[in-house]
């Protein structure tokens, strides 16, 4: 350990070659092996045969050279403690990462055990690792960023704010028996067989076969992806980009891979395995839009009383808005121009004629000059049916929205209302998300102690919190400046409400666009009955005559639940698609 010290104590003052050099004969000391040697290269980190391969961040003189003492460590450590040959039979993906994981903490730990000194070099390069995905937080894979928070919890690392997603830390609630199985692994084949059980753990949530928390990845975040969407990653927050770099260390050193973030909800499997049933016939008002669906298919919470419904019409910043709307004009104002003229084309040919006032028509001129007693020379506009239409915007506030997701679906509510605003239409926007309530928990408990059978019901501990941001009626816009991010998204019963406050509206028409990025979910529901819950209510409310259109923000979830949909693979163009899908839908009678 003190030749270790001494070489350590030269490198910090020796650059280039010697800095090499000096690493190669600290390789040598760690190892016990002659010959070893020490390169650095932009492909590293990784080990050879008789070599050491390090990241060549000297040449960007982005590293200090403890970080580089670090990768050494790491990579002496996977040296002498792990079977590379069993890593590197495993194919490309997730599993390799995760056992890579698994393996690096094992072996860290031994070394570390004979070289205490390590400790300091080890936790540099710990940092560095996660000042890299701090970095890269934004173009990482959902599964890159599950196998980055795997490795902060083996690390007894807590994860980021940035960093916390509420699918994510399910996913690592849901999986804590085999997190602890990886911290004992005692050899490569035991860290790869358990790599392996904690993927086939979330492919099993992820497809619903597990009835547990909030955990529902769509189609295009998921573990089971391999590509991204064509999505510009400059442009989305959780946009689907760059597959791992495996076996390098520098991205992270051990996970390469990410992790997300979200509010650690408890878990919910024994819900619907234990429970009973319900005490009370209670389904909200959301319930009222879906009258025609069969109540054994739907999701029916415990209780509704608890349901929070806010009004933030005209209660924004103004100046946010007032920056915001500028934004959205400056997105779709030839969009709305075209519309404009579209409209008034359409409308101008519709005309009541012989009436006693109004303006001449042309046509009755003659008629005029040779009947003197002829009185109905005029005509008059017909009401313009083509804008008695109401419109709601409905945005799905879970947690996985945050960032550039929300970000532009307020931009998007923002320019679709104001312009239907400037065009006579009227316009709704609203909001849900679902959130743990106290009280509802202790109504739970209580439920569930007097023996009460609660098989029937699919949501428990969690109330709705419905926002309006504009309603109905209002010209002060300003409210949707407070659109943000919630928990979790129980589609079915927000639909629903949504849909009885259109439906209650005169109007000729009414449409509903709803805006989702995934699966409806919640932390203690079944995923299978919020999705069946979603198909009966869509069904029910088409059987009402109101146009309901289903948004995909980078997913293609709404394909399975809404007959009409659109799906946005780039976020960037969310406010122009939705606003042509409108527009269509305005112009066709």
């Amino acid at each position: 350990m003190n030749a270790r010290t001494h070489l350590l104590h030269a490198a910090r003052d020796t650059r280039g070659f010697a800095f090499e050099s000096t690493l190669g004969k600290v390789a040598r000391v760690l190892t016990g092996q002659y010959g070893v040697t020490v390169v650095f290269s932009p492909d590293g980190p990784r080990v050879e045969p008789g070599r050491i391969v390090i990241p060549d961040y000297e040449l960007n003189g982005g590293v200090e050279r403890d970080v580089l003492i670090g990768y050494l460590d790491l990579l002496v450590a996977r040296a002498k403690h792990a079977s590379l040959a069993q890593l590197d039979a495993l194919p490309a993906g997730v599993v390799s990462s995760l056992a890579q994981v698994i393996e690096d903490r094992r072996v860290c730990g031994q070394l570390l055990d004979e070289y205490p000194g390590a400790h300091w070099f080890i936790g540099k390069l710990r940092a560095h690792a996660a000042e890299r995905v701090a970095q890269r937080w934004p173009t990482l894979h959902w599964r890159e960023r599950l196998v980055w928070l795997i490795e902060r919890a083996l690390w007894d690392e807590p994860p980021s704010r940035a960093e916390a997603s509420h699918s994510l830390l399910a996913a690592l609630h849901a999986a804590q028996d085999l997190l602890q199985q990886a911290r004992a692994s005692g050899s490569t084949a035991r860290s790869i067989a358990t790599a392996q059980a904690l993927v086939a753990r979330v492919r099993a949530l992820s497809a619903g076969d597990i009835n547990s928390m909030m955990f529902t990845a769509d189609p295009a975040g998921d573990i089971e992806t391999e590509s991204a969407e064509a999505e510009a990653v400059s442009s989305s927050f959780d946009d689907d980009t760059a597959a791992p770099d495996h076996g390098n260390a520098a991205a992270p050193p051990a996970g390469r891979n990410g992790g997300a973030q979200a509010d650690d909800a408890p878990g919910m499997g024994h819900l619907l395995a234990d429970a009973q049933q319900p005490s009370s016939d209670a389904d909200g008002a959301a319930g009222t839009a879906a009258s025609h669906a069969s109540p054994a298919t739907l999701s029916i919470p415990l209780a509704s009383e608890f349901d929070v419904i806010t009004d933030l019409t005209g209660q924004g910043d103004s100046a946010a808005w007032r920056a915001l709307r500028a934004q959205a004009r400056a997105d779709t104002a030839p969009l709305k121009e075209k519309l404009e003229r579209a409209l008034s084309a359409d409308e101008r040919i519709r005309w009541r004629r012989e009436q006693e006032r109004g303006e001449i028509d042309r046509t009755a001129l003659a008629r005029l000059a040779t009947s003197p007693g002829y009185r109905t020379p005029f005509r008059t506009q017909r009401a313009a049916k083509g804008r008695d239409v109401a419109v709601t915007l409905l945005i799905d506030r879970s947690g996985s929205m945050a960032g550039r997701k929300i970000e532009l679906a307020r931009l998007c509510a923002s320019a679709l209302c104001d312009a239907l605003t400037q065009l006579s239409f009227d316009c709704e926007v609203l909001g849900y998300c679902s959130l743990e309530s106290a009280p509802m928990r202790e109504l739970y408990e209580r439920q569930l102690a007097a023996g009460t059978d609660l098989r029937r019901y699919n949501r428990f501990v969690e109330r709705l919190d419905l926002t309006v941001y504009k309603r109905f009626g209002a010209t002060d816009l300003n409210g949707i400046t407070a659109l943000d991010c919630g928990h979790e998204n129980p589609d079915g019963e927000a639909l629903a409400w949504a849909a009885t406050r259109l439906a209650d509206h005169r109007a000729a028409r009414r449409i509903l666009m709803v805006f989702s990025d995934g699966y409806p979910s919640t932390g203690d529901g079944d995923p299978q009955v919020l999705r069946r819950d979603l198909r009966e209510r869509v069904a029910a409310i088409g059987k009402r005559g109101i146009e309901l259109v289903g948004v995909g923000v980078l997913t293609d979830a709404v394909e399975d639940f809404y007959p009409r949909n659109v799906v946005v693979s780039r976020l960037a163009e969310l406010p122009s698609i939705v606003f042509s899908v409108l527009s269509s839908m305005l112009l066709t009678r």
